[in-house]
């Protein structure tokens, strides 16, 4: 079976539960997935036919990886928000877990199949900029790759997508200023950056901090990148957002934990979820979303 019919198949599944397509797409990375529990059925333009808004365990959608991380709730939440139409999921897949680039980035093909053409992801990151606490929300600006695999390698399918896509416009600009402008309006401290992603599962080395500070990131992950290149691949929008979990290595002198990186995420949640609920209405006030 090629990928274009995996992702057919898996989007096929999940359709038979909405009775209209999403218009949104969340990945919400650790310690944020809350964000999906506050879906609810539209009254005006109902996503779901009748009661709560559906929430789909990873393992029941044919093809989807599934997350063995703590944080990661593994599910698929369908509703509403702010008059957008969403498609949630709480976590994601990882390299360092085993997989490659091109399964991380699965389920991101499934949401824009499912007619997501607006990808909010969102991660928990290390803070590479020293005068940024932890608790810093950052928008993407751009990003650099470091995974040491690529989501578009092997043989390519022009039904998902051109064998070179253009990553310029990766993270929408247009995008981001309606993201830029919800922050002002809920009066969000929100910084902007680059994102470096690494492949993990050890936090980097403090020289390996040295060399990404070196080359101009603000930020540092194990995730985000493969699901952004299949989004240009498929000609959908990114807004990219970053949640500063902690200082990365070699810059306090601190030894790094996960525990860390969850405890700093449920801390700052509440502001995360704002910003996300002002970006949902802004896209759909502008007409960002059809």
């Amino acid at each position: 079976m090629t990928l274009y019919d995996r992702v057919q198949e898996a989007a096929a599944a999940v359709a038979k539960h909405v009775t209209e397509p999403p218009q949104v797409g969340l990945i919400l990375g650790s310690g944020l997935g809350g964000y999906a529990d506050k879906l609810s059925q539209s009254v005006v333009s109902p996503l779901l036919s009748a009661g709560p808004p559906i929430a789909l365990d990873y393992a029941s959608i044919p093809h989807f990886p599934r997350s063995h991380v703590v944080g990661h709730a593994g599910k698929l939440v369908l509703g509403t928000r702010h008059g957008a139409r969403c498609v949630a999921m709480q976590g994601r897949v990882h390299m360092y877990e085993g997989h490659d680039a091109a399964t991380v980035a699965f389920p991101a093909r499934v949401l824009i199949a499912l007619g997501a053409k607006v990808l909010i992801i969102t991660n928990a990151a290390g803070g590479l900029e020293p005068s940024w606490p932890p608790d810093t929300l950052m928008l993407i600006r751009d990003h650099i790759d470091m995974l040491r695999d690529h989501a578009l390698r092997g043989p390519n399918d022009e039904r998902l997508g051109t064998r070179f896509p253009d990553m310029t416009r990766a993270y929408a600009p247009e995008l981001r200023e309606h993201a830029k402008a919800a922050a002002a309006a809920a009066n969000i401290a929100l910084a902007e950056g680059v994102y470096v992603a690494m492949p993990g599962p050890t936090y980097e080395t403090p020289a390996e901090v040295k060399m990404l500070q070196t080359l101009g990131a603000q930020a540092t992950g194990m995730s985000t990148v493969p699901e952004v290149v299949v989004a240009a691949h498929m000609r959908a929008r990114v807004i990219g957002i970053s949640c500063i979990t902690n200082h990365a290595a070699g810059i306090t002198g601190q030894a790094l934990s996960h525990d860390e990186v969850t405890e700093t995420a449920t801390r700052v949640r509440s502001t995360f979820e704002s910003l996300l609920d002002g970006i949902l209405g802004r896209l759909v006030a502008h007409g960002e979303v059809a």
